[in-house]
């Protein structure tokens, strides 16, 4: 029987106060655990940003946000992970209720259709 997998949306935030290297590090751990796991879909690294209210002392954490594909029985494994790794401050994932697509490929479809409309046109001009 096949596996049903499920679109989900991972938000983290990791600690910055360790060094850029430790950040991308931690970084690097997830996004590969997640695709061992699953398919991963898109990866949004948002960057340093300030947080909303002091998590640890701290006023400032990396965000990233993992757009990925896995069996249900993964996010507790996952969050168990998130949890445990001191340079995670918080986490967040999230089931869609939609079939998710990386954003590159909305680009590209809505390039592509611009430059069809525009050959569409100049062969309007052409002919008149």
């Amino acid at each position: 029987m096949e596996k049903v997998l499920n679109s989900y949306e991972s938000l983290f935030i990791v600690d910055v106060s360790n060094g850029e290297e430790a950040t991308n590090a931690t970084v690097n751990k997830f996004t590969s655990l997640i695709a061992e796991n699953g398919t991963i879909i898109e990866v949004a690294q948002w960057g340093k940003r300030r947080l909303a209210y002091p998590i640890n002392d701290m006023s400032e954490g990396y965000y990233v946000v993992v757009t990925f594909k896995a069996a249900g029985n993964f996010l507790a494994e996952l969050d168990r992970l998130f949890q445990i790794d001191e340079n995670v401050m918080r986490s967040l994932t999230i089931k869609l209720d939609f079939e998710p697509t990386a954003k590159a490929a909305v680009v590209e479809e809505a390039v592509e259709e611009v430059a069809v409309v525009t050959e569409v046109a100049e062969v309007a001009a052409d002919a008149e």
